[in-house]
Parts: C-alpha cells; sequence; structure tokens
C-alpha cells in the first residue's frame, strides 16, 4: 500500500493549483484577443460604412436613415452633419463617422441596421469612390471593370485639380501657359504628364494625372494621336472634358456634337483663350449654396 506524505500532498495540490491558474490565464489570453480582432473588424466595417455613405448619402437619406433606425434626433441635433454635406466641407467626413458612432453607441443593433438601409437602398454593387467629375451625384445604376494596361491609383480625385491633354511640343508652351491662368484665375492648378513622374511608365503617370482630377482639357490641335488616346480614357472615367483647338476641322467627328473652344497663335488669341476657358472653368466650379 503506497502512502502520501502530507508534504507531498501539499506539493501536488500547489501543482494543480498553479495548471488551473495557468489555464484560466490562456482562456483570458484567447478571449481578450478574440474581442480586440472583433473591435478591430467592426473599426473597418465601420470606415468602409463611411466611405460608402460619404459617396452615395444625400440629405435625405440621412433623413430616411434616421427615420428607418429611431436616430433622427442624433442626425438633426448634430451641429455640423448636413451643413458639412451641403457645403462640401472638409470635415464632413469626420462628421459622418460622429453620427456612425453615436447611432451605434445607441443601440448595437443599429450597426446591421445601418448595413441593411445601404443594401436596400443601393441595390446595385457599391464603390468605395466615385470618380466621375461630369456627373453632379452619384447614379443608381454603376457599372464596374478592370483595365489591364493601367493600376488603379490610390491617390483620390483632387477637385482643384485641371488635367491638361495637349502636344508636347514648343509651339504649344504659351497655350499651356494660357491654360495656367485661366486656372488660376478661378483658383485651380493644372498639370500635363510630363510635369510629374512617380511611375515607371509614362502612360501610368497620364492615367493617374486623368484619374485624379476634376476636368480635363484637351488641345485637339493637329490631330494629336496621342490627344485623342487621353480624352477617351478621360470620357471612360466620366470626366468633364473641355476641348479647345486651333482648328475646328481637328476635332474628331465622333467628338463634332461637343463644344469646342477654338483659339488663334498669337498674342491677341491667348488672351481670348485666357478669358474663355476661365469663364467656362467658373461654370464648372460654382460655389456651393446651402441645401435646406
Amino acid at each position: 500500500m503506497k502512502t502520501h506524505s502530507p508534504e507531498n500532498t501539499l506539493n501536488g495540490l500547489q501543482g494543480r493549483k498553479s495548471d488551473v491558474l495557468l489555464l484560466r490565464n490562456l482562456l483570458y489570453e484567447i478571449q481578450t484577443t478574440k474581442q480586440e480582432m472583433a473591435e478591430k473588424t467592426d473599426g473597418r466595417e465601420i470606415i468602409d460604412i463611411k466611405n460608402q455613405i460619404v459617396n452615395q448619402f444625400g440629405k435625405s437619406e440621412w433623413l430616411e436613415l434616421g427615420y428607418t433606425l429611431g436616430c433622427e434626433d442624433i442626425i438633426n441635433n448634430h451641429g455640423r452633419l448636413l451643413r458639412s454635406l451641403s457645403f462640401g466641407d472638409d470635415d464632413y467626413e469626420g462628421n459622418v463617422l460622429e453620427v456612425l458612432k453615436q447611432i451605434i453607441d445607441k443601440d448595437a443593433k443599429n450597426l446591421q441596421g445601418i448595413k441593411d438601409y445601404l443594401a436596400h437602398t443601393f441595390s446595385q454593387d457599391t464603390v468605395s469612390e466615385f470618380i466621375s467629375t461630369a456627373h453632379l451625384e452619384t447614379p443608381k445604376r454603376l457599372i464596374s471593370f478592370s483595365p489591364q494596361v493601367f493600376s488603379i491609383p490610390a491617390k483620390p480625385v483632387n477637385e482643384k485639380l485641371v488635367a491638361v491633354m495637349i502636344p508636347y511640343k514648343k509651339e504649344f508652351d504659351e497655350t499651356f501657359e494660357t491654360i495656367k491662368k485661366s486656372c488660376a484665375l478661378v483658383g485651380l492648378e493644372c498639370l500635363k504628364a510630363n510635369d510629374i513622374w512617380e511611375n515607371s511608365t509614362f502612360i501610368q503617370d497620364v492615367f493617374e494625372l486623368i484619374y485624379t482630377s476634376k476636368i480635363v482639357i484637351g488641345d485637339f490641335t493637329g490631330k494629336n494621336p496621342n490627344v485623342f488616346y487621353e480624352i477617351g480614357i478621360a470620357h471612360t472615367l466620366g470626366k468633364t472634358v473641355i476641348p479647345i483647338t486651333q482648328s475646328i476641322s481637328d476635332v474628331p467627328t465622333d467628338l463634332g456634337h461637343h463644344r469646342a473652344l477654338q483659339y488663334l497663335s498669337n498674342t491677341e488669341g491667348y488672351k481670348k483663350l485666357e478669358e474663355d476657358l476661365s469663364k467656362r472653368l467658373n461654370t464648372l466650379t460654382p460655389k456651393k449654396e446651402l441645401d435646406w
């Protein structure tokens, strides 16, 4: 018959207590890790929802969402949300996050309610960014495509950027300087592709410039094939395009229905181009009014 000394029994109990304590600590760490991962997932999900709302919501959608979730007081009482939306202010995205947090803090089930509303209201595939500046608002019907020749830039659209598609010849230097003056008069900046070198291929710089611009100016003088190709990209991306030319006959037949600004390559002609172009740019960048 085997006997245990009090000392051995005590050691055994202490060993089992140590194992139990170790197991408890391990379970606690697992639970904490799961919770942290869930919080990170929720954070990414909320940011994705914020991006969808920024791209697709107007005042009416905000009010609908509020009434749907019983949170209309949060939306109406936020001092900046609807105002920054109407003015297009820089703090709008931050205000969206604040309101989303308040809605979800009120009831955790509201997160699913927001997702259900987005899925029901925008039944088409949602996009993380809408870049077609020729539209006044995001259309209800969207398509998606993936280019083979270009890579989609990570940069957002620059609301003050004008991309200039022009033959890279010395005789067009004065034309470009005139375009720069016109842009400056209305608070815009302009670039042409050979002013930048951010990618390993020139065509990617061209695509990125068009992609991130609000307006594209194309000079059709001389029927330059590169300009035609670049304007085709701009039209495909839904950009606002302003054609200019020294000769209307240089505008392709397929684009004949688009109004073009004609100019002469002399001092008087450049002055008139500056005036005409600044007027056109001013109509495309109006002062935003409060929409109540």
